[in-house]
C-alpha cells in the first residue's frame, strides 16, 4: 500500500533535519488522542489550528506597545508575531531544525495576551494571578472552540509556555522562538519608537550601536547571524557572550527610554484603570458574561474570577474601550 504524504514527509524529516531537531513522528503527542492527518505532520496540522482559530484574528487589534496610536504602520501584536515568525524559521532553516514546529510555536505564543498590551497583563495580575504566557497555554488547551481547545501537541504547548527570558524550552524549536521573540520586539519596537519621537537613533548609546549595528536592521541580522554562528551542529541554541550581553544592556536601555517613558505610555494608567473596572464589574455582574462563559460558571467547570479574566484577556483593545463605554459612560455623554 503507498504511504500517505504525512509519512513521506515525516521521512524527509529523519533525512534532512538536524539529528538535534524534533521529529513529528516523535512528538509526545496531544490530550486527546485522534486519528492522523493523511496530508500534513502532527506540528503542521498545530500551526493551520493557531492560524484559524479566533484568539489569533483578535491579535490584529491588541497593543504592542504603543496604545491606540495615530497611524497604520506601528505594530500591534499580530505584526509583532508574524516578525517573530519569520525570523525564528530563517535561523530554523539554516540550523536544519524543524520549521512547522518553530511556525506553530511562534504564531501561538502571544494569543493569551491582554488588551493594552503589558499595562493590561499588569492590571489583572494585579488583581488575579496572570501571566501571558500561561494564559495563551490555557486558551489552546481549555477556551478556543468553545471550551474544547485546539488539542495541540505537547511540543508546541513547551515552546508556548517558556517562551519568555525565565522559561527553558525543552525543544530546540521551542529556543529559537524564545530568542526569536526577544530579536523581533527589540528590533520593532526601536523602530516604532523613532516613528513616534519618543527616541533617535542618535540616542541609542554609542556602545550598543558599535556592537550590535548602526541601525535596527542591522542590529536584527547581527543577532539572527550570531545565533545561528554560534548553534551549528550544537544541541542547544546559544549567542556569543559578547553579542549576548550587548543584547540584554540594549534591552535594558530600552525599558528605560521606550517602555517606561513618559510619551510612549502617557495612555498606560487609563487602560489599567479599565481594564481594572471592567473585571470589578463582571465579577459582580456575572450574568452580564457572554452566555458560554456563564454557562462554565453554571456547570461548575470554572471559577467566577478566572473566568472573567479570560473573558477580559481575550478582548481586543476597541472592544474593551466599547465595554468599558457601554458600562461606564452614561449614554447622553456618548460622542457620537
Amino acid at each position: 500500500m503507498d504511504r500517505t504524504i504525512r509519512e513521506q514527509l515525516e521521512e524527509r524529516e529523519w533525512n534532512n533535519l538536524s539529528p538535534y531537531a524534533a521529529k513529528s513522528s516523535e512528538t509526545r503527542g496531544r490530550v486527546r488522542k485522534e486519528p492522523e492527518c493523511d496530508m500534513r505532520t502532527a506540528f503542521q496540522r498545530d500551526r493551520d489550528r493557531i492560524l484559524h482559530c479566533k484568539s489569533f484574528r483578535r491579535l490584529k487589534q491588541k497593543t504592542q506597545v504603543f496604545l491606540l496610536p495615530e497611524g497604520d504602520h506601528y505594530r500591534t501584536r499580530l505584526t509583532h508575531t508574524l516578525e517573530v515568525s519569520q525570523i525564528a524559521r530563517t535561523i530554523a532553516k539554516a540550523l536544519a531544525l524543524n520549521e512547522d514546529l518553530v511556525e506553530a510555536i511562534a504564531l501561538g505564543h502571544d494569543l493569551g495576551h491582554t488588551p493594552f498590551g503589558h499595562a493590561g497583563e499588569k492590571a489583572l495580575n494585579r488583581i488575579h494571578h496572570f501571566s501571558h504566557q500561561e494564559q495563551s497555554v490555557r486558551v489552546v488547551e481549555k477556551l478556543e472552540k468553545d471550551g474544547k481547545g485546539l488539542n495541540l501537541t505537547w511540543e508546541v504547548r513547551d515552546g508556548i509556555l517558556n517562551h519568555q527570558t525565565s522559561g527553558t524550552p525543552h525543544t530546540l524549536e521551542g529556543q529559537v522562538v524564545r530568542l526569536s521573540d526577544k530579536f523581533a520586539y527589540i528590533h520593532h519596537d526601536i523602530d516604532d519608537a523613532i516613528r513616534g519621537k519618543v527616541l533617535t537613533e542618535e540616542e541609542i548609546p554609542m556602545e550598543f550601536r558599535k556592537a550590535l549595528g548602526m541601525n535596527s536592521k542591522s542590529r536584527l541580522n547581527k543577532m539572527v547571524h550570531d545565533v545561528i554562528i554560534h548553534s551549528m551542529e550544537q544541541d542547544h541554541i546559544m549567542m556569543s557572550e559578547e553579542v549576548e550581553q550587548e543584547m540584554y544592556a540594549l534591552r535594558s536601555f530600552m525599558f528605560d527610554h521606550i517602555y517606561t517613558n513618559s510619551i510612549a505610555k502617557k495612555e498606560e494608567d487609563k487602560a489599567v484603570h479599565m481594564v481594572e473596572q471592567l473585571y470589578s464589574y463582571y465579577v459582580q455582574n456575572p450574568g452580564q458574561l457572554p452566555a458560554h462563559y456563564q454557562r462554565n460558571l453554571s456547570e461548575g467547570e470554572e471559577e467566577l474570577e478566572q473566568t472573567v479574566c479570560d473573558y477580559i484577556a481575550g478582548m481586543t483593545d476597541t472592544y474593551a474601550v466599547r465595554k468599558f463605554t457601554e458600562i461606564f459612560v452614561p449614554d447622553a455623554w456618548v460622542l457620537s
